[in-house]
């Protein structure tokens, strides 16, 4: 099941800026240390039933960049934090690459994806999960998706599964993803790494500096701890 965050000013109008340069190395942020993971399959998970009796206050994703923490929303959005918490307890996210990041327009990483293709999700016995539903959505808020949220990423209503993205900047997106948490800790990792940018590869073979590609700093999820 795709799984990818529609990136758009407007529904269907996806960003894609590439500049003439060709995307050399830079510095690398002072505050990351080597990323190691590579992209690989979703393990399997089997896709809870029922709302967890006790939902997650915090998540602290363990990157080679920084711990970024993430308050919840709590019973805004149970069944969300009931599915991540699953996946995070299962090891769903362990050494996992951030796939995706927008410095043009919308300021947003995506991470959550272990094939690091945009397009992969929580499986069970190979078979896709059933989508997420949406909730807490922003409908009506001027700025839907402001700096320090992390909401989840998906390719139409009700379709959510493991990916989700972290709003660095304030960003204003039709409100059709479901919000879980804000950023309490860490905000500035998220900036360091956009200041970076983003790059994508062209029809020559080269990469190019992008307004929405790969992080050209390699960020990879270690681990999540939930409590």
């Amino acid at each position: 099941m795709k799984r990818i965050l529609v990136l758009a000013l407007s529904l269907g109008m996806a960003i894609s800026l590439a500049p003439a340069v060709s995307a050399s190395p830079k510095e690398p942020v002072k505050i990351c240390t080597k990323a190691t993971s590579k992209p690989h399959s979703s393990p399997s998970v089997l896709q809870p039933k029922s709302v967890a009796k006790s939902l997650p206050n915090t998540f602290t994703f363990v990157t080679n960049c920084g711990n970024i923490v993430v308050e919840t929303v709590g019973d805004k959005a149970p069944q969300t934090l009931t599915a991540l918490a699953t996946l995070a307890s299962r090891g769903f996210y362990n050494s996992t690459l951030c796939h995706r990041l927008t410095t043009q327009g919308l300021y947003v990483l995506q991470c959550g994806d272990p094939t690091a293709s945009a397009s992969g999700g929580p499986v069970y016995n190979r078979k896709p999960w059933i989508g997420i539903p949406d909730e807490n959505l922003p409908v009506g808020e001027t700025i839907t998706y402001p700096a320090g949220t992390i909401a989840m990423a998906n390719s139409g209503k009700n379709t959510n599964g493991s990916q989700f993205f972290f709003v660095y900047e304030d960003s204003a997106l039709n409100p059709y993803y479901t919000i879980w948490g804000h950023i309490t800790s860490g905000l500035e990792i998220l900036r360091a790494i956009a200041a970076v940018g983003a790059a994508k590869q062209g029809q020559d073979g080269k990469y190019y500096y992008n307004g929405d590609g790969f992080p050209i700093q390699n960020v990879e999820i270690r681990r999540v701890i939930v409590r």
